[in-house]
């Protein structure tokens, strides 16, 4: 909560209250100012430097300072930073504890973990009415959000392409049952049908807006805020997809309250441990595995599995399952990686299910003693 006293024209951080600066951020930043730091929000980053928003106004600084070589630890849009007053270069001495991070895994075969944005109070997905529903998608973009801290929300972009109310209604029940938890929002952009509802939520605190390229995210983006502030490329029409006209990730002053971050389309989403995330995604599957017989019930082929059960009796949708299993499986090898516990458990479970496996084909073969 913001003080009167921040909030002050006469405060010293009143410029940066819009941005998101509280009393804990001032308590965080209170030994860099007996240094003589300024207290800054990252606006954007690119290629090592950054554009930061301080009470001297919008400084450009490096951030070489701030162990470059980890991509976890660089400075990253939505960070709260200590920036030096002066200097040619100035340099970013470094971020605020982060009350939540956006990762997502690398394309590295190292399986790194890569931070697309911090300080995140609604993670947005974005996802285009333009295109078939992929439902196994949006999971994925949910169990990242769920693990970063923030609230998810689906926002439908494109609803004035589904003028038909029932087949609009269908597909927002379709993703409310594939996100439970989790607000589903439809919206036209060019219609302005359900922008004020959107920006009501979006005013209470910062929003990151994620989703493939051709989602729609720039044209919402420049909706909310009420004037063209990010590029906008029509999508193609013989897929649906489009080109990368957001290049960095810019975090956004909108009008009403509240700051927006915009980012690049992302192809590629890999989890990066958010075996949390996933569960919170798949509720319904982790609430069923507690009446599961056995506590480490894998839901394969298990006697007494509440949750293949359910899959029998069309409670649960099989689709469902094996998303959950699928993204499970990823996010373990991901962890595996780095983790050597869980590589020791991986190897024990495949020679469990080999041991099981010679065992099945000596009986089916008349070899069992």
């Amino acid at each position: 909560m913001t003080s009167a006293f921040l909030a002050s024209p006469s405060s010293p951080f009143a410029a940066l209250v819009p941005y998101g600066w509280d009393d804990v951020w001032a308590d965080e930043f209170a030994p860099y100012a007996t240094e003589g730091l300024l207290a800054g929000r990252v606006i954007r980053v690119d290629r090592g430097q950054c554009d930061v928003v301080t009470t001297d106004g919008v400084l450009r600084a490096d951030t070489a300072f701030v162990t470059p070589n980890d991509p976890m630890r660089v400075v990253c849009t939505g960070d709260w930073v200590a920036v030096e007053p002066a200097g040619n270069p100035r340099y970013v001495r470094t971020y605020l504890p982060r009350r939540t991070a956006f990762v997502r895994s690398t394309s590295s075969k190292r399986s790194e973990g890569q931070i697309l944005a911090a300080n995140v109070d609604y993670a947005v997905v974005a996802v285009s009415l333009a295109l078939e529903l992929d439902l196994g998608r949006v999971e994925r973009f949910l169990a990242l959000a769920w693990e970063s801290g923030a609230q998810p929300l689906v926002v439908l972009t494109k609803a004035d392409l589904v003028p038909d109310a029932a087949t609009l209604g269908h597909l927002v029940q379709d993703v409310e049952k594939t996100a439970p938890g989790v607000p589903v929002l439809p919206v036209s952009s060019n219609a302005g049908e359900g922008l004020d509802v959107l920006a009501a939520v979006l005013s209470g605190g910062t929003s990151v807006l994620l989703g493939q390229s051709g989602a729609g995210k720039s044209t919402l983006a420049n909706a909310l805020i009420g004037e063209d502030v990010m590029d906008v490329r029509a999508a193609r029409d013989v897929d649906g997809k489009g080109r990368h006209t957001t290049t960095t990730r810019n975090l956004l002053a909108l009008p009403g309250g509240g700051v927006l971050i915009d980012t690049p389309g992302l192809r590629g989403v890999g989890l990066w441990d958010a075996e949390t995330g996933v569960g919170q995604v798949f509720s319904e599957i982790e609430g069923l595995a507690a009446d599961c017989r056995f506590h480490d019930c894998a839901h394969e082929a298990e006697p007494g599995c509440a949750v293949l059960a359910a899959v029998d009796s069309g409670v649960l949708p099989e689709r469902r399952l094996a998303s959950y299993r699928k993204l499970l499986r990823e996010n373990q090898r991901i962890v595996a990686k780095t983790d050597a516990r869980v590589r020791a458990e991986i190897r024990r479970d495949w020679k469990r299910k080999g041991a099981e496996g010679r065992a099945a084909m000596d009986a089916k073969r008349g070899r069992w003693h």
